[in-house]
């Protein structure tokens, strides 16, 4: 039998010794890394396997008008959560739910007994009523809970629908503002987590653990309510008179950029958004629409003949005989026999269009395609809305005679109608051309505090103010005198401008009788504080003519929103040239003190409608020297004593 030595046990046991030694120093290099770095991690782990959490969504952030007023807000909508393994009598519970939600019981059985840690009953357990959320409550079913959520609610219904856009069932913005500025709408969801063990049952010595959600900030808008109502209201009646095929208008304050009001026809609820054809709700027409301006674009022709000096409205003239030849084309004026001898203010005045291919002429197309390009057009404005279109200009190796003579008063170029009220906005404030913007502020939900503010953003200074000023008197002559009589206001200067644009049809030839018909407008004339701009689409059952459709909707839009503004009236402005078939206006007498026997010479212009009792007038409406309709109706006031 083989001896060892003492030498080699001694150097195995050594060996052991140090194995061992190494062996234990990693168990506890390696219980130390588990203890002190990693545990947290586990055990976070380990809560996360035994966690089950309920998902409580955010409040979307209101959205405001300019004034404070709500235009989009939050209403409660709980929502139904099931937690399967806690449920102990499955067909139970599955026939109350099945009762309350409208539901079968077959599909309510099948959702108490998914396979899943926690299921939120879809559609019918999402957003329900507080009075089905409160039924489901009072049965106290073990597993059924009722999460806090809430629903987008529109209080004004399609009022401003287009630029609102709405918002999923999950809260998500889908169109419009709610789209744009989701991120900073939605929030941040919040949890509530309990613990269960591997069989779905709550563990009692663990508490739940709460994670309140973070709500959307509130968005204040630079729409202004008050003009808003009476866009949609002027809307709602154009569209019940002429039936046309689609309409809109827009109203922003020049002097910012901040848009006062947008709205489009058809419109739709967007709370039922489901319910509309997706080109409605799609098609926010001040923003996507593109077609040829017609004469609104002779403006843009006016600006850049003054700044570059190229006419004198007072001292040129020219003879309009009814058309013009251009390289081999005869292009028309819109009146037959046409104006005869004119100054070139007459020329704005009346529309005239070969009076604006001579203006075009003058510029060469170098420069007026410069302007164009300078005012905007061609390119997206940047206004913070999605689904803007550029709109189509001649590319320059296109332009000859003809095309340059056609796109002087407006044909053969395709604009948007945000581009034309930023561009005319811009020929009227002194010449600076702003990127248009809804977004004014952001506010804390909980203090109301201002977040953030927009500033206006000066994107170009186009024409000089001296240029500026002469083409807001010639404008404010167009609605005194010229083809804008229709816009003329009573107590407020008026400037604008007629448009009627033919329309091009699927075959490349314009339509007979199918014309965009528009008008737009600013005041007051001398320092503008707002302009409209609005167009109807193929108006029926009338002259297609901006001047005789349009011009007096922009005339009731502009007097009313001047005056819901605060604009205080002024006799300072041109006189309205009264032509066949206009009347001219009544100026109200002062009839206080008056008696009723003293009435009668006062009752051939003016309809009176009479309040209180006695002998003497005390009062009256509208106040004396306010000019109205003939035949319009005034109220008077009596009492028994005769005012002071």
């Amino acid at each position: 039998m083989k001896r060892v030595s003492n030498v080699t046990m001694r150097k195995r046991l050594v060996t052991v010794f140090l194995l061992g030694i190494l062996v234990f120093t990693i168990i506890t290099i390696r219980l130390g890394y588990v203890q002190f770095v990693i545990g947290d991690e586990l055990m976070n782990r380990a809560q996360e396997s035994w966690s089950r959490d309920i998902i409580f969504e955010p409040e979307r952030g209101k959205i405001l008008d300019k004034n404070g007023e709500i235009i989009a807000e939050n209403v409660s909508a709980p929502t139904v959560m099931i937690v399967p393994r806690q449920i102990k009598e499955p067909q139970k519970v599955a026939e109350h739910l099945a009762s309350i939600l409208d539901m079968s019981v077959k599909d309510a059985y099948q959702e108490v007994t998914k396979k899943a840690s926690i299921v939120r009953i879809h559609p019918e357990g999402r957003k329900i009523s507080e009075e089905r959320a409160d039924a489901i409550r009072t049965l106290n079913l073990d597993g059924v809970y009722i999460a806090e959520d809430s629903k987008r609610h529109y209080p004004n219904d399609e009022y401003l629908s287009h630029v609102l856009g709405f918002s999923g069932i999950d809260n998500q913005g889908l169109m419009g503002l709610e789209l744009y500025y989701d991120d900073l709408l939605k929030g941040e969801r919040g949890t509530l987590s309990f613990f269960s063990d591997a069989k779905g049952h709550r563990m009692p010595k663990m508490a739940d653990v709460y994670e309140a959600p973070v709500d959307g900030n509130n968005l204040q808008l630079t729409i202004d309510s008050r003009v808003q109502t009476i866009i949609e209201r002027e809307l709602d009646l154009a569209e019940a008179k002429y039936n046309p095929d689609g309409a809109l208008a827009i109203a922003v304050d020049p002097n910012t950029g901040g848009v006062l009001a947008m709205s489009s026809r058809p419109n739709f609820n967007p709370e039922d958004y489901q319910k509309v054809d997706p080109d409605i709700y799609n098609r926010n027409l001040p923003i996507w629409s593109t077609y040829e301006p017609g004469s609104t674009f002779k403006i843009i022709t006016l600006a850049a003949a003054l700044e570059e000096e190229v006419v004198d409205l007072h001292e040129d003239e020219f003879n309009d005989d009814g058309s013009i030849k251009v390289g081999g084309a005869t292009l028309h004026c819109w009146k037959s026999g046409g104006h005869g001898h004119q100054t070139y203010l007459e020329v704005v005045q009346n529309s005239c269009n070969p009076g604006f291919v001579t203006l075009g002429e003058k510029l060469g197309a170098e420069r007026l395609f410069s302007y164009i390009n300078q005012f905007g057009f061609g390119q997206k404005t940047g206004i913070d809305l999605q689904g803007e279109e550029n709109g189509i200009l001649f590319k320059p190796e296109q332009v000859g005679p003809v095309e340059l003579a056609t796109t002087a008063f407006g044909q053969g170029v395709s604009v948007t109608p945000i581009q034309q009220v930023m561009a005319v906005s811009a020929a009227v404030n002194g010449g600076y051309l702003y990127e248009p913007y809804l977004a004014d502020e952001w506010l804390d939900p909980v203090s109301g505090q201002t977040i953030s503010k927009t500033e206006p953003t000066l994107k170009d200074r186009i024409i000089s103010e001296e240029t500026s000023e002469e083409i807001r008197n010639a404008l404010e002559s167009v609605v005194a005198v010229g083809t804008g009589r229709g816009a003329y206001v009573e107590g407020y200067r008026v400037g604008g401008k007629t448009g009627t644009a033919q329309k091009v049809g699927d075959d490349g030839k314009y339509m007979s009788n199918n014309h965009v018909v528009s008008f737009i407008g600013f005041a007051p004339a001398d320092d503008p504080e707002i302009v409209v701009y609005l167009a109807i689409d193929n108006p029926k059952n009338t002259v297609q003519f901006g001047g005789v459709v349009a011009a007096p909707i922009v005339g009731n839009i502009m007097g009313d929103s001047l005056r819901a503004l605060g604009v205080e009236r002024r006799e300072d402005g041109l006189e309205k040239e009264y032509r066949w078939p206009d009347e001219p206006l009544v100026e109200v007498p002062d009839l206080r003190g008056l008696t009723k026997k003293d009435l009668q010479e006062y009752l051939v212009n003016l309809s009176i409608e009479a309040n209180g009792s006695g002998d003497y007038i005390i009062d009256q409406a509208p106040e004396p020297g306010v000019k109205i309709p003939q035949g319009e109706e005034i109220r008077i006031y009596f009492d028994e004593e005769k005012p002071d």
